[in-house]
């Protein structure tokens, strides 16, 4: 899959030449979002440029559970396997575990299967969890590695590491941007048809332009809501001393430290990540303090390598009031705030790249008109909206929980509370993690390019999914003979879905759409494959595996459909 455009100007070449680049996109910002962003439009042959002043991937963990629909659409562009392939081994249990402290009382467990495990029993579930892709525990560096590698062959491209964007105008004709490198030097121009901030949490092309975030923050809890002290740690012996079952997620509650640890190689790195006591300083925190908080979440004596720590703040669930001024768009962490239950920002910033993507390469390419772009806000806003307001119902469920000395009291008394955490501990772990409602439900039905009937709108549950072919969701997935994913039968881009019978109806309204300058697949399935999925008749995906449209017959006027569906 790896198409990539011809070699282009560098960075440096350019300042040495003090000339000028011309791209059809610039991105500020590499990390998840702005990455695959780059692979989209690279995979299109759309000519971009990724800047960010951090000199390589990241090294830190951050975000560490890859939701299934970001591994289905990883697989959709070819990097699933790759991506499976690195984090934990493959036989490592990926169990979600609750602890009074790490090395005493277990209260609560989700199991979960190995990655091995996960590539095999996904061809056999069916409803809720009917998918291409099971969920990944992988830490977003690695994944940002596979992104970074595929996004400079795809794109033809260095990722612009080092460089940071320095100030832009949108002058209505395209985006005139400085970016300069970020030790000091001289400044290149960048002549870009669209500008995308994809560049984090305080990101200053959304300070630029002037959006402010609308929502809650600074909400105070037990634990997820205040600030929160980070360590990348090395820890081998952890394994040696640890007297439970192996999971990848270890949580412990108690009175003295809340705290929630991942395994990061399945080796002895790990991602720590502590509450902070209202009168607590951590920024003035040694590794001799995190030896000390390691060992009140843990319960253990262990030696262990400090590799990095940070602090961060937990409670935010902010969403920008807008997404787009001119040509200029914002996304992922720029767009939107998550405290990190459920671990939906990081998922919902690549569902952000990947509406953008096809949208920003149809119109760049002439095949739609401009105000497809428009969409991406309608369509990505109202989702912001629900995923932020998930993940605060999360943090509210396990944050809200109040722990006392008491609970690790022996005795009776102690038994009895335990019991107790057990029952709300075990309820909540299938509440944040077993969450097919939100990874697949996402909807846009408001949108004015679907043709979408408020009244059919399946439910929205976060712990079920209800796989409908009404138009706004996601393609619902199928198991075709040979174990064969639909999803890898579907077009790159727009694709009819078509019983055996109406192929002719299909061809007709694939024709009418590459009249139009689209490129459109017909894809037939005979019925003992297609099940009940082609019950309406046919189905018209998008590239972002959308359906748009669905009917038994094409209209007369076909072209009315794909000037509505891609603003042809």
């Amino acid at each position: 899959m790896e198409t990539g455009v011809a070699d282009q100007l560098t960075l440096e070449q350019a300042q040495a030449d003090g000339g000028e680049l011309r791209v059809d996109v610039l991105i500020a910002g590499a990390g998840p979002c702005g990455l695959m962003l780059a692979n989209e439009l690279g995979l299109r042959n759309v000519p971009c440029l990724v800047v960010d002043p951090k000199a390589t991937t990241a090294f830190n963990p951050q975000a560490n559970a890859t939701q299934a629909r970001t591994m289905e659409h990883f697989r959709r562009i070819g990097l699933s396997r790759q991506i499976r392939a690195l984090g934990l081994p493959g036989d490592h249990p990926t169990d979600i575990a609750y602890f009074t402290r790490f090395a005493r009382h277990e209260l609560a467990r989700l199991r979960l299967p190995t990655a091995a495990q996960a590539t095999e029993q996904i061809k056999r579930l069916a409803g809720s969890w009917s998918a291409a892709e099971l969920p990944h525990r992988v830490s977003q560096k690695y994944v940002e590695g596979v992104l970074r590698e595929h996004a400079e062959q795809r794109t033809g491209r260095r990722i612009g590491f080092g460089w940071r964007l320095q100030s832009f105008d949108d002058t209505g004709d395209e985006v005139l941007a400085r970016v300069a490198p970020a030790a000091g030097g001289e400044a290149v121009t960048v002549r870009a048809r669209y500008l995308v901030g994809a560049d984090g949490a305080r990101s200053g092309v959304r300070g630029a332009l002037g959006i402010e975030m609308g929502g809650a923050t600074g909400l105070q809890r037990q634990f997820m809501g205040g600030k929160m002290f980070a360590i990348y740690l090395r820890a081998p012996a952890f394994y040696e001393r640890y007297p439970h079952d192996i999971a990848w997620m270890y949580v412990s509650v108690n009175h003295e430290r809340r705290v929630f640890m991942a395994s990061v190689d399945g080796r002895g790195e790990f991602a720590f990540h502590a509450a902070v006591h209202p009168h607590e300083t951590p920024e003035d925190w040694t590794h001799d303090d995190a030896r000390r908080i390691f060992a009140e979440a843990s319960g253990m004596d262990i030696d262990f390598e400090v590799l990095s720590t940070g602090v961060w703040i937990a409670g935010h669930s902010l969403v920008a009031e807008r997404y787009q001024h001119g040509r200029v768009f914002i996304a992922g962490d720029a767009a939107h705030l998550f405290t990190p239950t459920g671990g939906l920002g990081y998922n919902t910033a690549v569902g952000d790249a990947v509406n953008l993507g096809w949208k920003l390469a149809a119109v760049v390419k002439g095949q739609a008109h401009a105000s497809l772009l428009d969409t991406y806000e309608q369509e990505r806003r109202p989702i912001g909206l629900r995923n932020t307001a998930y993940a605060r119902e999360f943090a509210d469920s396990v944050g809200l929980f109040e722990v006392t000395p008491a609970l690790e009291a022996e005795g009776a008394t102690g038994d009895a509370l335990r019991a107790q955490a057990s029952e709300v501990l075990g309820a909540h772990v299938r509440r944040e993690f077993n969450i097919p409602g939100v990874t697949f439900g996402e909807r846009v039905d408001a949108s004015p390019i679907v043709f979408g009937d408020p009244d059919r709108v399946p439910p929205d549950q976060a712990n079920a999914y209800h796989p409908s072919t009404q138009p706004g969701g996601r393609l619902p997935h199928r198991w075709l003979r040979g174990e064969r994913s639909l999803y890898d039968l579907l077009g790159f881009e727009w694709t009819v879905l078509t019983p055996a019978h109406a192929v002719a109806e299909a061809q007709r309204l694939a024709e009418v759409g590459r009249a139009a300058g689209l490129p459109v697949a017909v894809l037939p399935l005979a019925e003992d494959e297609a099940g009940d999925l082609l019950d309406e008749g046919l189905l018209l995906v998008r590239p972002d595996q959308v359906i748009a449209w669905r009917g038994a017959n094409v209209p007369e006027n076909a072209a009315a459909i794909w000037a509505r569906v891609a603003r042809a």
